[in-house]
């Protein structure tokens, strides 16, 4: 059974920081990209960033480059995602998502998570005062 479980979400203060874990369990292929996307009320779901399998190769938003970075351990199958001087824009249900196939050497923020295979059930995080 191919599972995602998220953890970490939370309430935390405009400029705090939270860290998010995406725990992987029953995966067959040992190539997949992991990406973390987020949906906030009324609001298409978006992408945040992802990595390659390797960790070699990362890719993030626009909006949260320089303040989130992502990584992963192998070793226990779980990709974080440290997201610092949070905004309340940053307010949303954040999923991580697994590209079982994902392009030769990088991983790709597509429009709303398409092409991802695999997703979970969602964290959420709140940024207020």
């Amino acid at each position: 059974q191919l599972q995602l479980v998220e953890s970490g979400g939370g309430l935390v203060q405009p400029g705090g920081s939270l860290r998010l874990s995406c725990a992987a369990s029953g995966f067959t292929s040992d190539n997949y990209a992991i990406g973390w996307f987020r949906q906030a009320p009324g609001k298409e779901r978006e992408g945040v960033s992802c990595i390659t399998r390797s960790g070699g190769s990362t890719n993030y938003a626009e909006s949260v480059k320089g303040r989130f970075t992502i990584s992963r351990d192998n070793a226990k199958n779980t990709v974080y995602l440290q997201m610092s001087s949070l905004k309340p824009e940053d307010t949303a249900i954040y999923y991580c998502a697994a590209d079982a196939v994902p392009p030769f050497g990088i991983c790709v923020l597509t429009k709303g998570g398409a092409g991802y295979d695999y997703w979970g059930q969602g964290t959420q995080v709140t940024v207020s005062s």
